[in-house]
């Protein structure tokens, strides 16, 4: 990594060690910000609950879960998707073979999906989950299956699974699957096929296999237990390459761009925050934020259909666009499209 780029860390929650005290952590494997409340869900995998931190600074809000099977209750659970339409936060649950859905707004149980086997509905060590808000469905790794299994959200039935014919390196085929994560402007599922040490990309409407990237190696572009996945707003596809101790960055064509030297413990989880363009990491029994900016160049790019302050109507839009038309200098007009949008953001 290029030392001059290393982002420095806004905040970090957790301390060096396991802990069960509230803001403590005992190896936590997933993260989950929520774009509309200014949260940060983080799945406490040893103490088995998730804990909500805010993500302006990471202060402990709340938390939910405890151990067991019954509903409210989880066993080692990994990760998390959040469906905004219907505010409810998933959770894989390790151990329960199931994934489990609770509220987002106080963050009470709802319904749990699955349990062990092989069949659809059924789970083996579930660990990724993902939203395709616009096909409605939701996407979970059922890791030692070796496979996706893709439910409709409307009324979480089976639609088709990818995968999970045997442990295979074949396109299409998974070894040892961890996390997904969904572009939704490609149409597109991203996996870690950790196993096999390389990122799959997959279309959203049928699971057809689209290309791959990596293979096994510490060089750049290489990986060593590829885990964790995210997007972020320049459509840049950022992966925690695990047993390397770094994050990488690439472009939305698999594309080596750069990398983030996590030093040890090694990086798990990653996550990233659309707004003020944030990526945080799991390390150890520690979570750290990170300003992308300075990693990565050109990290915000508006988005208004993921911004919490997009315009709601036409007016809304047309005034917004006035008053920038007033604020920004005549010569920022002729800059690329990117560094207009940091002038923009120095007047918001």
């Amino acid at each position: 990594m290029n030392n001059a780029l290393e982002p420095a860390i806004k905040y970090s929650i957790g301390v060096e060690y396991v802990g069960s005290a509230d803001g403590q952590l005992n190896c936590p494997k997933g993260l989950a910000f929520d774009r509309t409340r200014g949260r940060l869900y983080v799945s406490d995998n040893y103490n088995h609950r998730v804990q909500v931190f805010s993500s302006d600074d990471g202060s402990l809000i709340g938390k939910f879960g405890s151990l067991g099977g019954d509903l409210g209750q989880c066993q080692r659970p990994w990760n998390l998707a959040i469906d905004y339409d219907n505010e409810r936060i998933f959770v894989s649950e390790y151990a329960n073979h199931r994934v489990q859905a609770w509220s987002l707004n106080d963050h009470s149980p709802l319904l749990t999906i699955g349990h062990r086997g092989s069949n659809p509905l059924e789970f083996l060590l579930p660990r990724g989950v993902a939203i395709d808000e616009h096909r409605r469905r939701i996407i979970i790794v059922d890791t030692a299956n070796h496979r996706l299994q893709v439910l409709s959200l409307l009324d979480l039935s089976f639609l088709f699974s990818i995968g999970g014919h045997s442990q295979s390196n074949r396109p299409r085929e998974f070894n040892l699957p961890s996390n997904v994560v969904v572009d939704r402007d490609r149409h597109r599922i991203i996996v870690s096929d950790t196993g096999n040490n390389r990122v799959q990309v997959l279309s959203s409407t049928d699971g057809s296999f689209l290309f791959e990237f990596g293979c096994e190696g510490k060089g750049p572009g290489q990986f060593f237990f590829p885990y964790g996945l995210c997007i972020d707003n320049a459509d840049r596809i950022i992966v925690s390459d695990t047993n390397n101790r770094r994050l990488q960055a690439f472009t939305h064509e698999g594309q080596y761009i750069s990398s983030f030297d996590c030093g040890t413990p090694s990086p798990a989880g990653v996550a990233f925050e659309h707004d003020r363009g944030l990526i945080a990491f799991l390390a150890g029994h520690r979570v750290h934020v990170i300003g992308a900016n300075q990693w990565l160049p050109n990290t915000f790019v508006w988005m208004p259909y993921r911004h919490r302050y997009a315009p709601s109507s036409i007016k809304q839009a047309v005034e917004t666009v006035t008053m920038i038309r007033s604020l920004v200098h005549e010569s920022a007009l002729s800059m690329a499209p990117n560094e207009l949008l940091f002038e923009i953001f120095a007047y918001l």
